[in-house]
């Protein structure tokens, strides 16, 4: 974990977004000591925005499964979809 105060992201903008970019983790900034934000590179942004959606997207369908929506296997779903490329 890296920490850097407010100041540093100000004077020194370039390293620290360098830093971000080739360590690929967050940089938290303080301000008179104290926690006050958190800068990470556009890259490391994305990815974590992907991993979140996905995240959400299997906890929705779990909670899908748990409430008792149909479930299939996967030889039923490739029936399935064999079933539907066949009627083109």
């Amino acid at each position: 974990m890296t920490i850097k105060p407010s100041t540093a992201l100000r004077n020194n903008y370039p390293q620290i977004s360098c830093l971000a970019r080739k360590t690929g983790e967050p940089i938290f900034i303080t301000n008179k000591g104290e926690a006050d934000g958190v800068y990470m590179s556009i890259e490391a942004y994305e990815s974590r925005e992907k991993e979140l959606e996905h995240r959400a997207a299997i906890l929705a369908a779990e909670a899908a499964r748990l409430a008792g929506a149909p479930t299939y296997t996967q030889e039923e779903l490739d029936a399935k979809v064999e079933a539907v490329l066949s009627e083109e």
